[in-house]
């Protein structure tokens, strides 16, 4: 039998009434709960068990206000038949690319978190919704939570859009978790600039297991999105408000994840998103042109780029070790307009003496790095710092990991830094 996580009360208990994880209890404490025990973390106390309730919701009961455990079935081990949608020749080819995160997962019972399982046939069979707007190809790249992703991974999925482009499919959508999902819609923005068709990156704030789930209504837009819009580009497309009546198409270099578990967290910076979807149309912002460029994939990173938030008492003596070992540029996160510290001066001298590329940007939410207003910020552009504009930080980092992976040498990167090369810089 399995007791996973559980270790001496709560294993006792368990073993005492002959339940095991996986088991659908009825536990009567001082209310009834009926659910699915559910196993615990390995450093876990030993005075809860925990169910995950018919809603969705897990909840732990102290063993001490347990009267009585009653089985209700035992867990059972069934083979889950995913179905394939008939393909109808009336409706376009969308692919669907699995990377993982949480839209792409569900529960592991072996450890009672959301885990990047589903494959992208399993997640297209979930929605059933989706065979009706497209045929759905489906491909997993790889099952990794987005923190766990590395520029090695934007180049893989970069890779594999960019054997796309000329394809039949009508657009792309990249199942991603959202941690870093603004940093992969950027990587692409960059690498896949004047990319022909559509792409949209979807992820979810809640698995599919809660009720309060976002991840259908979102692949569910972004298959509608890529349908019915005649735009082309990197788009993040997440709901726009806590409620299931809108989801917006965020530009891939003007998004930015701004809250921890809302289903609107993402927004673009510095204006609104360029398409929302609703349920019985596609609004786009008018403000919103795609730029029209040749595309010329250039799909490499260098990661040495250092991505600084300054702050009062900030080591300039961590710019050494940055010189030292090989980085290639400092993008800082300054202050108001686009500042940082005297104390940093010297620092900024040395990296700029060694080629490295110094940019800035700002620590505020929103508005334009504007370095002429004060003495300050014209003694760091006498240094050679290069301001970005409104350029947002994350991707100001990436674009910099791109720049020195693709130029030749300081000049040429610098060069790339400054051109507004995918609405990365807005007005």
């Amino acid at each position: 039998m399995s007791y996973s996580g559980y270790r001496g009360k709560s294993l006792e208990l368990l073993k005492k009434n002959n339940v095991e994880v996986g088991s659908l209890v009825k536990v009567q404490a001082d209310s009834t709960y009926s659910g699915i025990l559910m196993p615990r973390y390995e450093y876990s106390d030993d005075e809860h068990i925990v169910l995950k309730l018919k809603n969705g919701y897990n909840i732990g009961l102290e063993i001490g206000k347990i009267s009585k455990i009653e089985i209700e079935s035992h867990p059972s081990m069934k083979k889950e038949i995913v179905s394939h949608s008939q393909t109808n020749p009336k409706l376009p080819k969308i692919l669907l690319i699995s990377t993982g995160g949480t839209i792409a997962s569900r529960i592991d019972y072996r450890t009672g978190g959301v885990t990047p399982a589903l494959t992208a046939d399993e997640l297209n069979a979930s929605v059933p919704e989706l065979s009706k707007i497209a045929n759905i190809d489906t491909e997993v790249l790889f099952s990794e939570y987005s923190e766990n992703l590395l520029p090695e991974h934007w180049i893989k999925i970069a890779e594999k859009l960019n054997s796309c482009a000329r394809s039949e499919y009508k657009g792309i959508i990249v199942a991603h978790g959202t941690d870093t999902m603004q940093y992969t819609a950027a990587a692409l923005s960059f690498s896949l600039s004047g990319f022909p068709k559509p792409v949209a990156l979807v992820g979810s704030q809640r698995s599919s297991d809660r009720p309060s789930s976002d991840a259908a209504l979102n692949l569910i837009s972004a298959a509608k999105f890529l349908v019915e819009t005649d735009t082309s580009g990197i788009f993040v497309v997440m709901h726009n408000s806590e409620s299931d009546d809108e989801v917006a198409c965020h530009w891939g270099t003007r998004v930015r994840k701004n809250h921890t578990s809302k289903r609107n967290a993402f927004q673009t910076v510095g204006g609104s998103p360029a398409f929302i979807v609703k349920k019985g149309s596609i609004e786009k912002n008018p403000l919103f042109n795609s730029p029209k460029k040749t595309f010329n994939p250039k799909i490499n990173f260098n990661d040495k780029v250092m991505l600084m938030k300054y702050y009062p008492g900030l080591d300039p003596t961590i710019m050494d070790h940055l010189i030292s070992s090989g980085y290639k540029a400092i993008i800082f996160e300054g202050t108001g307009l686009g500042h940082v510290g005297k104390v940093m001066y010297k620092a900024i001298e040395d990296a700029k003496r060694k080629e490295l590329f110094v940019g800035m940007t700002s620590q505020c939410i929103d508005g334009i790095v504007r370095m002429t207003v004060y003495d300050s910020g014209r003694d760091l552009l006498n240094l050679g710092v290069v301001p970005l504009g409104n350029m947002i930080p994350e991707t100001a980092l990436v674009k910099a990991m791109w720049a020195a992976g693709n130029a030749r040498d300081i000049n040429e990167m610098e060069k790339m830094m400054k051109e507004n090369v995918s609405l990365e810089i807005s007005d």
